[in-house]
């Protein structure tokens, strides 16, 4: 049987994505390939206790929500990942997973709802994206990029629109937790043209910003 490093389970209203706003169960991984300079879940790299699939689903049924977001860290480092993806694809749940774009995401659930965060330079990771798994995205999916400035802005929207991604999938951009001015991005939204999503940590804005399990 599966057993994954989970670091927490917790049930909030979804932050991020396209989804933002709506309640979600979220189940946090241990473990990621990455170290972005401006990371608010750094505790996520090594803290962790040993669940099983069983576990796992007890403690996500408890909450009598239908959404969960599979997030971390990086939860495609956990091969048992996608037993668990799929288990909760067969229960009815709707699944999204967070992931940075980094690792191929071709042998996820075809069910799940796929949010690929590709790193900005302001990140300090942008080497690290894997771009082969643009042609992998479905329109159920959903693109990020959070950026740290302006020139962030402007390498984002230069890659959507190199790599086909606008009108394809969603495009979404949020700035860096106190250091972009929500206002500033707003404004570059609205100048580019483009149909892009911009979005703030909205479990931030609710709670203390560095309070976990929100």
């Amino acid at each position: 049987m599966s057993r994954l490093i989970v670091n927490e389970i917790f049930h909030s209203i979804q932050g991020e994505s396209s989804r933002s706003g709506l309640p979600c169960v979220f189940v946090r991984l241990t473990a990621c390939n990455l170290r972005c300079t401006y990371c608010d879940t750094a505790y996520a790299f090594t803290e962790g206790t040993p669940a099983s699939l069983e576990e796992i689903l007890a403690a996500i049924r408890q909450y009598r929500c239908h959404r969960v977001e599979i997030t971390g860290g990086e939860p495609l480092l956990q091969e048992g990942v996608h037993e668990l993806m799929t288990r909760l694809c067969d229960l009815g749940y709707e699944v999204l997973l967070e992931t940075s774009g980094s690792l191929d995401i071709s042998a996820v659930d075809g069910r799940v709802r796929r949010i690929v965060d590709f790193k900005c330079p302001g990140s300090g990771m942008q080497e690290k994206n894997l771009w082969g798994n643009v042609p992998l995205l479905r329109a159920t999916d959903e693109v990020k990029f959070v950026v740290a400035g302006r020139a962030d802005f402007d390498w984002s929207l230069a890659r959507a629109r190199e790599e086909g991604l606008l009108g394809r999938v969603p495009v979404i951009v949020s700035p860096v937790f106190g250091q972009v001015d929500p206002a500033d991005l707003a404004a570059w939204v609205l100048e580019s043209g483009e149909e892009i999503r911009m979005q703030i940590q909205l479990h931030k804005v609710i709670w203390d910003p560095s309070r976990r399990g929100v």
